[in-house]
């Protein structure tokens, strides 16, 4: 009883809604009381205070401190004496959640009354409040830096299903812990769990090298080739790839003889699609070669008389589609004479010749080249998308990366899009089957959202991660987000984050755009995001039981995000030349490492 006395620091004046305002007892003797050999210090911003109500504890998080938490009436009342009122001292408080037993619960089922007491919260209460997670559905991601002997764990369920946005600036620790968060999901040792990252810039391939399967383009050793069929792209997505542009006549035509292709691949390979159903964005493999030497020749066509089918005049060279060579024919004659030039041509030259430069351009192989994924002539393809798909979520390990470092910039957004829209568009119509993301669901983490889920554009990423946001929970997928820069993020995907994990952040607009996205009465703690250690973070929402300040466990291997130490690798030899030629030839191979390193 002594020890709970000595618990009790003042008690209720007023209660607005769940914000409840507190004055402090004049008997407090010391801001930093002794419990139990525990030092607490009383009132600090997102510390914990609790209210006993019979057998039931409230708990409430701490967000205003001093004459800012002086209720408005009372300031309004004691004008006369505002000397004496701003010696009193007072706390605002958010009711958070309730004890009954030894159990916690978010949310309150009954309020208290002015004169009710207030005591601080012990380690014995905290043990409670993050305590009573169930072992199978919880992982630990570091300690509570209120109690560092305490565990900080998440609710794996709602973390997967209700989606969850990382946020922080650049350099404090979000790439450590979301390596630290897939490795605790991971060691949990389920048998087919299914994480897929969007990696544009490479930075967990080596740290996350034991729990996942690597996709990268130029794989090295322990990885493989990242091969994305572009018969996969919807129509519109494919033709930006292609420099130059279209008409709107023109852009039906293009789509029209795809179209054409897609059914004869149906028919050569079998599919036992209606032809009615193809459309130009169907996932139906076509030679895109094919495609580029029809359309091309038509372009080229001169004919004897007028336009007349039999009067074509005669090949000068013979083309050839595999080699994309185009067929020459007998020039038009500049009078006006014959041969007469194909007057019913689309006049999209120009766009045919930049298909077949980006054909023959390496960096895009990966799209373009794909191994046993690129059709031939006849649009046969040595495998099909099943393949592809049981590659990237069927595989043995929990977790598969797809590194998209190798991929050109100017086209990241399309490719990245795609493989968001592939993935989620395949666990929807497969929703009936054993891998659809009902029967096992999927998390897809996105790494550095901002470069190609902006706000306000109509990307195919932005529109297929709203989709996943809003209804993505129905089909079991959900949607990890990582961005150091929330402000640029679509406020619709991050208004249905149900978890917020946000690290040190200085810049006030994207504070302010997390505020927007967490519940009215906590937004005062957002405030608290500059001051953080790096490492450091605040997680709130559906994931954790209570608002939550956490000291994030530490990888053992650096992300290659990490800030490079000059003072420590200054102290080596300086290299000699031998290095800036193997640089050269690593820029020119376009690849991170030589075969022979």
């Amino acid at each position: 009883m002594k020890n709970h006395r000595s618990a009790e620091i003042g008690e209720i004046d007023s209660i607005n809604g769940n914000v409840v305002s507190i004055r402090l007892s004049d008997s407090i003797k010391s801001t930093m009381p002794v419990i139990n050999g525990v030092v607490y210090r009383v009132g600090q911003i997102g510390s914990f205070l609790k209210i006993p109500l019979g057998f039931a504890n409230l708990y409430g998080l701490v967000t205003q401190i001093g004459s800012a938490a002086i209720p408005d009436y009372l300031k309004e009342l004691a004008l006369q004496d505002y000397g004496k009122l701003m010696n009193t001292c007072w706390l605002n408080m958010v009711l958070i959640g309730e004890q009954v037993g030894n159990k916690f619960e978010r949310g309150v089922t009954q309020f208290p009354s002015t004169g009710d007491k207030v005591f601080l919260v012990t380690i014995e209460d905290l043990d409670v409040v993050y305590g009573g997670f169930e072992h199978s559905n919880s992982i630990v991601v570091g300690n509570i830096s209120a109690s560092e002997s305490l565990n900080a764990k998440m609710d794996l369920d709602k973390l997967i299903a209700r989606h969850c946005a990382i946020v922080g600036s650049t350099g404090t620790g979000k790439s450590n812990f979301v390596a630290v968060l897939l490795e605790a999901i991971a060691e949990k040792g389920f048998k087919s769990s299914r994480i897929l990252v969007i990696d544009p810039h490479g930075e967990y391939s080596e740290i996350l090298q034991k729990e996942s399967r690597i996709f990268k383009i130029n794989a090295g050793i322990n990885e493989n080739e990242l091969q994305i069929p572009y018969w996969a792209l919807s129509y519109e997505e494919l033709i930006k790839i292609f420099p130059g542009s279209l008409s709107d006549i023109q852009k039906d035509y293009v789509r029209e003889k795809i179209v054409e292709m897609k059914i004869e691949s149906v028919e050569n390979n079998k599919l036992g699609i209606e032809k009615e159903v193809v459309t130009a964005d169907s996932p139906i493999p076509f030679s895109l070669k094919k495609l580029w030497f029809k359309l091309d020749d038509f372009e080229r066509q001169t004919f004897k008389k007028s336009r007349e089918p039999d009067t074509l005049t005669d090949k000068k060279t013979e083309g050839h589609a595999e080699k994309l060579i185009s067929n020459e024919y007998e020039p038009a004659s500049a009078g006006g004479g014959s041969p007469f030039l194909n007057n019913y041509a689309k006049g999209i030259l120009g766009f045919l010749d930049g298909i077949r430069i980006r054909l023959k351009d390496s960096r895009y192989s990966f799209l373009f080249l794909p191994g046993d994924w690129e059709p031939d002539l006849k649009g046969k393809v040595k495998k099909d998308l099943d393949d592809l798909l049981y590659n990237w979520l069927g595989n043995e390990r929990p977790v598969t990366i797809l590194d998209l470092s190798g991929v050109p910039s100017e086209i990241i957004v399309s490719i990245s899009g795609t493989l968001i829209n592939t993935v989620n568009d395949a666990l929807i119509w497969g929703q009936n089957t054993k891998v659809g993301g009902k029967q096992q669901p999927l998390l897809v983490v996105l790494e550095e959202a901002h470069n190609y889920l902006k706000s306000g554009e109509n990307s195919i990423s932005s529109r297929t991660v709203r989709s996943i946001a809003k209804e993505g929970r129905k089909h079991g997928i959900g949607l990890m987000l990582v961005t150091q820069r929330p402000s640029e993020l679509d406020a619709t995907v991050l208004s249905q984050c149900g978890t917020i994990i946000a690290l040190r952040m200085n810049n006030s607009q994207d504070r302010s755009h997390i505020r927007s996205a967490v519940q009215d009465e906590l937004q005062p703690i957002v405030d608290l995001l500059p001051s953080l250690r790096t490492g450091e973070g605040l997680i709130s929402g559906e994931a954790v039981k209570i608002p939550s300040r956490v000291k994030f466990y530490k990888i053992a291997h650096a992300p290659k995000s990490a800030d490079p130490k000059a003072s420590e690798q200054w102290t080596e030899n300086r290299p000699g030349k031998g290095e800036y030629a193997r640089t050269v030839k690593c820029w020119r191979n376009q690849k991170l490492k030589l075969e022979e390193d």
